[in-house]
């Protein structure tokens, strides 16, 4: 299965869709909630539909990025949220970006992506995070497909694959996801080494 452009566009186009909330996941929610510095530079990779960006934005967060293979699916989000800013909408491949941020914001894009890149994703994010850099957001915790998105995970594989980049402050079970994820997501909070 080649998860290339063409895959992720067709799936916004025939809107198969299924990991999609149609909202901000609550554990985000709450962790937005207590973020006091609306300067922040922030990227969510993998965006798609990006409920994250759009609360972020809408609660005065004006450095929002949003990266996306699927031209579609941005496209979906600049119709929704007609005010976002254009140019902080990168339709492109995560592992080819090298702007710097504060923090990125996980939601389904780890987890989409082919695990042989997972070592990848932990030392790119790391490279793009500026010092004190956080990576925060939701992985699966479950073993869920092995052959085609959304791939699974567990705990002690996200400790090998992000402890040689990040110091874990948070890596536990999320206390409040939609019930159809009760106790198979992992909120994480990791900071840059």
């Amino acid at each position: 299965m080649k998860l290339n452009k063409d895959f992720w566009n067709n799936r916004y186009i025939d809107k198969e869709i299924g990991w999609d909330l149609g909202e901000i996941a609550p554990p985000l929610k709450e962790y937005f909630n207590q973020l006091k510095n609306k300067e922040l530079k922030i990227i969510i990779p993998g965006c798609g539909n990006a409920y994250e960006a759009e609360y972020l934005f809408n609660r005065g967060f004006k450095n929002v990025f949003l990266i996306d293979l699927s031209p579609t699916a941005l496209e979906q989000f600049a119709t929704r949220v007609p005010n976002f800013p254009k140019n902080q909408l990168i339709c492109g491949d995560f592992f080819n970006h090298n702007e710097e941020y504060d923090l990125m914001i996980e939601q389904t894009f780890f987890c989409a992506i082919n695990p042989s890149l997972r070592s990848d994703y932990a030392k790119h994010t790391a490279k793009i995070l500026k010092s004190n850099g956080k990576l925060v957001g939701l992985l699966f915790n479950d073993d869920l497909n092995a052959d085609h998105p959304p791939f699974g995970g567990n705990r002690e594989e996200y400790l090998n694959c992000f402890s040689p980049y990040f110091n874990i402050e948070i890596m536990e079970t999320a206390h409040n996801s939609i019930e159809p994820r009760n106790d198979r997501e992992l909120f994480i909070k990791l900071s840059k080494k």
